[in-house]
């Protein structure tokens, strides 16, 4: 019996360990921190043995394998002992993937990918397929192959996802775009953050798709230096470009084409406004035009679709101001999209634990479109340097908690104005988690 250890105990780990005791392994899971109450039940309900608080070198390096959770860096001590043995590490992705015989339509990229995912899901979902949805998002892809049967599943898959995948093949990639974002896991070299998002067409066949933004220029310059024997299926938004196959604009239309046929949907019917939702849009669609979902589905189903929790979600309007919770926004990209998309005057509310992030590119819309800055972080320092000269000292504040930030937001903000959580940073000094961080910023709108 293989004896497979799992590093790890949050969703992605602890579903890779049910996953491997379904299978058969001699399984143990080992969590430096605390594991979850939630995960230790489920580690109890498959009887898997597993330690937390600390590894016990002797049960981890007898492993024949490990799967390591993505939130585990590669510089860690436990991980750097196992490589210097040799032992083979693996993500849960690439050890689902080896018992998954179902079509996977996989989405990466900087920004856009959970709007992305969320959008194939609910495409396939309204033309009546039988979908799991899992990676980055729901429930553990690993614990869905282990305990559920689905046809195809829309799998969104981070980098450090990515990283230690070697055999995992989808049936159809997308890489939404590419910025700069967890630069500090990449040792600051953005090739080879880009690098790590292209492993995921590295094993696509001829009769597989590969689903680009061709506006975005690193993708498009990381491309000419690959081969892949991909059916090549960009979007774009520039002017007067038609293509072949693909995704592009012409009039007031997105246009989707693919073997020949299109998908006409009339922009002001998207579901999902701004410059940025039309790109997700483009790639959403033209999975499902090559998952063989008619035209008419498509199109109700990007009409139809409602905005997902923690971006650009629409909370509450009070006194006039309209507070808009836009907490997964963790890189500058992802706030530069959600500034860019205000029409209305902003409080901004940003901060969080900086990953090498360059502000700069924020500079111009900071002066048009930002009347103050909230920031909600342990350290400051960096925000109050790039936008104090911009805004003025005095309409930049501190908080030390969502409480705390939407009560000063609300005293920047007049009738008519938006306020808008929109960090460009990981949450990881003050919450738990980005999502932790969007409901106690929803809990302190409401008590307004």
């Amino acid at each position: 019996m293989s004896r497979l250890v799992v590093l790890g105990g949050a969703e992605s780990g602890v579903g890779a360990a049910v996953l491997a005791k379904v299978k058969g392994f001699d399984v143990f899971l080992s969590d430096n921190g605390k594991i979850a109450d939630k995960y230790v039940e489920m580690l109890k309900k498959w009887d898997i043995p597993f330690e937390e608080g600390g590894h016990t070198e002797s049960l981890i390096l007898s492993a024949d394998e490990v799967v390591k959770s993505p939130g585990i860096p590669s510089s860690a001590p436990m991980v750097k002992l196992l490589e210097d043995r040799g032992t083979h590490i693996i993500s849960e992705i690439e050890f689902a993937g080896r018992y998954d015989t179902a079509k996977k339509i996989c989405i990466t990229g900087s920004n856009g990918k959970t709007t992305t995912t969320s959008l194939i899901y609910y495409l396939l979902k309204q033309a009546g397929l039988n979908v799991g949805l899992g990676g980055n998002i729901g429930t553990s892809y690993a614990y869905q192959v282990a305990t559920e049967q689905h046809d195809y599943y829309v799998l969104e898959i981070s980098s450090f996802q990515l990283d230690n995948c070697y055999d995992f093949r989808p049936d159809i990639a997308i890489i939404t775009n590419i910025t700069p974002d967890h630069l500090d896991r990449y040792e600051y070299k953005m090739e080879n953050y880009v690098r790590s998002k292209f492993r995921i067409i590295r094993n696509l066949r001829s009769d597989d798709c590969f689903i680009f933004d061709s506006d975005d220029a690193i993708t498009v310059g990381h491309l000419s230096k690959i081969v892949t024997q991909a059916k090549m299926l960009p979007f774009t938004q520039k002017e007067n470009v038609e293509l072949e196959q693909g995704a592009f604009i012409k009039g007031d239309k997105m246009v989707v084409r693919y073997e020949k046929d299109d998908c006409d949907i009339y922009l002001e019917e998207l579901a999902l406004g701004g410059k940025h939702n039309i790109y997700n849009s483009m790639a959403a669609a033209l999975a499902a035009k090559a998952s063989g979902i008619d035209n008419k589905i498509i199109r109700n189903s990007l009409e139809t679709f409602q905005p997902i929790e923690h971006r650009l979600e629409p909370v509450l309007s009070v006194k006039g101001v309209l507070y808009i919770n836009d907490s997964k926004a963790t890189n500058v990209d992802s706030a530069w999209y959600a500034l860019e998309c205000q029409k209305k005057p902003v409080v901004w509310i940003a901060g969080g634990k900086d990953k090498g992030n360059d502000y700069s590119v924020l500079n111009d819309l900071v002066r048009d479109k930002v009347k103050a800055l909230v920031c909600l972080g342990v350290d400051n320092t960096k925000l109050h340097a790039s936008f104090g000269p911009i805004l003025g000292e005095s309409k930049i504040k501190d908080a030390g908690s969502a409480e705390e930030a939407v009560k000063i937001a609300s005293e920047f903000a007049a009738d008519g104005d938006v306020v808008l959580l929109s960090p460009c940073c990981a949450s990881f000094d003050l919450f738990k988690s980005y999502e932790d961080r969007g409901k106690k910023f929803k809990e302190a709108v409401r008590n307004l």
